[in-house]
Parts: C-alpha cells; structure tokens; sequence
C-alpha cells in the first residue's frame, strides 16, 4: 500500500510548487525571490511608475528551475479577474525568452508589520481597522471562488505609509486557485507557519484555508509570537496538524477576551466548523455591538515589545535567506545592488517596448 506524501517529504524532495516558503528581498526598488524578480519600472509615455515582477519560466518539463507555464498563467488570470482596493492591480502582462514580465500596481509602504513594529503603542482597536482591510480583500476573493493559499505577513503590504489611514494590499498570488467546488483539489504548498491542518494532512482544500491563516497572522499581530512555529519544519507542521498552540499570558496578558475567541473560532481544524470570511466581519471583535465591547477592544493593547522582536527576527531571517538565493541563481539581481538608499537610474539593458525598468548603481 502506497503511503500517502507528506509535506515535509515534498518540501525537502523539492517537488512542490517553486515558491513554497520563497526566500526573498524587499527593498525600496527590488524584490528577490526564488524565480521572480520585482522591479520598478516606468511607463515612458507618462512617466508613472509600477512594479514588475519577472517570473522565469521553465525551459523544459524535464527542469526544475524556474515556474511552469501552467503556473503563470492561473496567476496571470486570476490577477487579471480582480479589482478590489485592498488587492493588487495587474496592469499589463508581456513575456521575452526567459521571463513573462507582469506590470503591478507599486505597492511602495512596506509590510505591514514592519510598519506596526516601528509604533511605541496600538490598541487592539487600531489593530482591527487593519484586519478589516485584510478581511474585505479576503471576502472579495472568495466571493469570487479565489483561494489565495498564501496569506503571511509578507504578502501583506501597504500602498503608501505617508496616507493618514494606511491601505492594505494583498500580494503575491503565485498559489491562488480559482476554486472548483465539483471536485476535490489536494495540494502540499504554502509556507509551513501559515498553512492550515488540511494541507499538512493531504486533504480536499478550500476558502477555509485562508481564514486560518488570517487565525494565524492575528495571533501574531496581537502577541509577536508565530503560535506553532517549532524547531523544525516537522515539528512546526506536526504542531499545526495537532493544532497545538496556546494563549498565555507571557504573550496575551493585555489581550481582551474577545480577540482571544477571535483567533480560537479560526484556529479550527475542522475546516467546515472553523469561521467564514463573513462570520469573521461580524464577530464583535470586528464589529462591536455595544459599548461595553467597543471599550475593551479600545482599552486592550498589542504587545508591541514582543510584535519588535518578531519583526527584527523575521528580518533577520531574510536577510540570511537572501545571501542563499542570489547564490543559487547568478541571473538575479544581487544583494549589493538592491541596497536602499543608492541612486537610481534606467537599466539600459532593462527596456522593453514603452517601459523603463530600474535598478541600483553606486
């Protein structure tokens, strides 16, 4: 009898999809990840800019570098069937030999928590009007059958951080799939802190995954701390498919009831028991229905000492990551060229058609 693939057997094998658990580079001009390469770029014509993501297309069945066309183009198509101000724009899609280029709305505010963790204080009220945000462009992909399969701090960005009131964008839809509620779809992918019980065991997936990974990044919003990520990949994937995770007081000793039932009506394994995009919009937490729960939201605090140490760690950890990608693949952009705070001029290398695409130089 044939045993059924685990996660980590696809993980460490390397049979997933390419962008499992990518490792990455944000700066201000230049995304690196495993095989997509985000760049500014500029429309010559009007001298606006956005970003372009170079995704490197697989040369042969045979190969596993690079992104199969397959792939691209269930992004391509599902980026270009939404419109949603908390989403990403698709603007324009080209390809040359090696990569199918994708023009992107610029979302030039960073990460969420990155921005969050620089704050000396935020209430748990302040807090929701965030999640809010994550939650409509949630509620409008799945009104539309789109699961995004891939929602982790990183993939939740801000449009600008100059706006009084930040807006949220959802990136990166490298995993999402549009949907089929005629058949079972089954896969192993995702990032192992943020996936739900039902990719770990290989079961039929739906919408429901999202929303425990919304379970997830609100337990970390509110404590700094990942609530199953262990020492290891199998143990942080064993610790998700026991659901083992705990709420105490080191990490939640300023967190309000309701925040805690929150998270514990989304950590569900049971996917069809766990709470709905919809249900989570009108859970009190979100949507006070009086006074009494409008004051605790206001009165209750993150735990922004904790919230700094996870974004410091998390940066830390990218950073490493970042040395190990650009070794691997000399045709991306490297480190020393994607620092902030150097000029920035036209690549003269980099100019197709009506665009100019940018890069760093001393």
């Amino acid at each position: 009898m044939c045993r059924r693939p685990s996660f980590f057997d696809l993980h460490e094998q390397g049979r997933t999809r390419p962008t499992l658990a990518p490792a990455r580079q944000r700066r201000s001009d230049c995304f690196l990840g495993q095989f997509a390469v985000v760049r500014r770029c500029r429309r010559r014509s009007t001298g606006a800019e956005y970003a372009a993501k170079f995704i490197k297309k697989r040369r042969s069945k045979s190969s596993r570098r690079g992104v199969t066309r397959e792939d691209i183009e269930r992004e391509v198509d599902i980026l270009k069937e939404i419109r949603h101000p908390n989403i990403i724009a698709l603007h324009e899609v080209f390809e040359n030999k090696a990569d199918v280029i994708l023009i992107l709305e610029l979302v030039a505010g960073g990460e969420l928590f990155d921005f969050l963790a620089e704050k000396e204080s935020l209430s748990e009220e302040e807090a929701t009007q965030f999640l809010k945000q994550i939650l409509d462009g949630v509620l409008y992909l799945h009104s539309k059958g789109i699961a995004h399969f891939d929602l982790k701090p990183e993939n939740i960005m801000l449009l600008s951080r100059s706006a009084p009131h930040p807006r949220i964008k959802l990136i990166d839809f490298g995993l999402a799939h549009k949907m089929d509620f005629g058949n079972d779809f089954k896969n192993i992918f995702g990032t192992p802190e943020f996936v739900a019980p039902e990719v770990v065991n290989y079961e039929p997936l739906g919408l429901e995954a999202d929303m425990w990974s919304v379970g997830v990044i609100t337990y970390i919003l509110l404590s700094g701390a990942s609530p199953f990520l262990g020492d290891n990949k199998q143990e942080t994937l064993a610790n998700v498919s026991a659901v083992d995770y705990a709420l105490d007081d080191d990490f939640f000793g300023g967190t309000s009831a309701l925040a805690k039932d929150f998270i514990a009506r989304l950590l569900v394994k049971d996917p069809k028991k766990r709470m709905s995009v919809q249900d989570s919009l009108r859970h009190p937490w979100i949507q006070p229905k009086d006074t009494r729960q409008a004051l605790s939201r206001k009165e209750s605090a993150v735990n922004m000492e904790k919230l700094k140490k996870f974004a410091a760690r998390r940066k830390w950890k990218v950073s490493v990551s970042n040395v190990s990608v650009a070794r691997s693949d000399d045709t991306l952009v490297t480190p020393e060229r994607a620092q902030s705070g150097r000029r920035m001029s036209p690549d003269a290398s980099l100019q197709l058609g009506r665009w100019d695409f940018w890069t760093s130089q001393n």
